[in-house]
């Protein structure tokens, strides 16, 4: 087993993402990963401590990638009206949470297990996301939309009403029929909540 090319640890969490939708996270293992790398399972743990660790920063780069990021662009780059703002941002992280669920059953499984076990990492994820809530409560606030409120502890309340639309341990719940109109009527009662 030899692999010419230098190992990385991009590498490696490719290699991982990759065996992970193939096999599931219950079914995957390092040496799984170290196969498809042409390396011993030995060099990954120089770059991963346990499997945990790898699995861990897998989510984390997909949480990243396919979370994060593109809020923060609505969050940067949006030019309407912060209550449209906030509305884009919230139906944009509960569509891809949906269709992550469906379209990457794999990478989503493993991020609503990785939740139950890396508090850390999920609550630097969770405070990411409401730091992006408390920026676009800032500029409705400074735009008069929105009622002089203390925009972080805002935001966090906003995340925490919405969590049944977003949060992995509810997915089963938005299949249901009337999950959209439930999500409207939470929406009216935040922006009635706060708008000014």
């Amino acid at each position: 087993m030899s692999n010419d090319l230098p190992l990385s640890k991009e590498n490696i969490l490719d290699a991982a993402e990759q065996v992970l939708r193939r096999f599931g996270p219950d079914k995957t293992s390092v040496v799984d990963v170290a196969r498809v790398l042409k390396v011993s399972h030995g060099t990954l743990y120089r770059h991963f401590s346990s499997k945990s660790a790898l699995r861990e920063a897998v989510t984390e780069r997909w949480l990243h990638h396919n979370i994060l990021a593109p809020l923060k662009v609505i969050t940067e780059q949006f030019d309407g009206t912060a209550k449209e703002q906030l509305r884009l941002w919230l139906d944009t992280l509960i569509r891809s949470k949906r269709t992550y669920a469906v379209d990457d059953s794999e990478m989503f499984a493993m991020y609503a297990s990785v939740t139950l076990e890396a508090v850390d990492m999920i609550t630097q994820h969770v405070d990411q996301l409401i730091e992006q809530i408390t920026r676009i409560i800032e500029k409705g606030i400074q735009t008069e939309e929105f009622r002089a409120l203390e925009s972080r502890v805002t935001a966090r309340a906003i995340f925490n009403a919405t969590s049944r639309f977003h949060h992995p341990a509810h997915a089963k719940e938005w299949q249901t029929a009337k999950i959209d109109q439930e999500f409207n009527a939470v929406w009216d009662l935040i922006l009635f909540g706060i708008s000014k």
